[in-house]
């Protein structure tokens, strides 16, 4: 009963919440479908988290799609051997993850340590990037500790196949039984983060910034200067 819960109907309640959650948002509260910037109130360490950051969950995400979206016959089909394909995987992800991990600590660290940033913080604010984190450094622990000391888990044939049927609306929950407990775990907790969505900033990942590049940079200014240069 436990696994049917956990590998049903939690990532159909997740998923829902989540879809529900972003078209109420979308429809009634656009003004906050944003990431409001703090770089008016610390730039420098800013710089370095988010780069990190948004870098690294960018290369994270293509390797969860290659992996997981992926049917692992497609390789085959290609003529990547399993081991070839782990090497790459153990490799790419962990970089991916180191950088995902150090670019949340940096942004927490700021959020903390900045007075002005602290006190325009909200609890989302640090769930967001706490909750990330935790997330993020399970991933690191298992692709770069457990895979390499226990032994590459060939995840294509059970919860890539798993989480792909959960789009057909026929899960293949049996697939999740011989998981091993930590990469349970940290599905779970990144459904929790699906759900959460729509009530952070990280909603505004479904923004499409199309006008970015060719968009006139922001500029800020300190007030107190910008008045006494134009009494000068």
């Amino acid at each position: 009963m436990a696994e049917i819960f956990w590998w049903v109907v939690f990532p159909y309640i997740a998923l829902t919440v989540m879809i529900v959650g972003l078209l109420y948002r979308f429809a009634y509260r656009q003004t906050s479908w944003a990431a409001p910037s703090t770089e008016m109130f610390e730039k420098k360490w800013l710089r370095v988290g988010s780069t990190l950051f948004h870098w690294g969950i960018i290369f994270a995400l293509v390797g969860h799609i290659m992996g997981v979206l992926i049917p692992r016959g497609v390789y085959e089909a290609l003529g990547v051997t399993d081991e070839l394909y782990h090497v790459f995987a153990i490799a790419g992800g962990g970089v991916a993850g180191i950088m995902v991990v150090l670019g949340l600590i940096v942004l927490l660290i700021r959020r903390w340590t900045n007075r002005r940033l602290r006190v325009h913080s909200r609890f989302s604010s640090y769930f967001t990037v706490i909750w990330l984190l935790i997330v993020a450094v399970m991933g690191v622990y298992m692709t770069l500790i457990y895979n390499v000391t226990v032994g590459a888990y060939e995840y294509r044939t059970t919860i890539g196949p798993w989480f792909r049927s959960l789009f057909t609306f026929q899960p293949a929950y049996e697939l999740m039984r011989e998981v091993p407990v930590l990469f349970r775990v940290h599905i779970i907790f990144a459904f929790v983060l699906f759900a959460s969505i729509p009530f952070t900033v990280l909603v505004h990942m479904f923004s499409f910034p199309i006008r970015y590049p060719t968009r006139a940079p922001q500029q800020y200014r300190s007030r107190w200067n910008y008045r006494r240069k134009s009494k000068i």
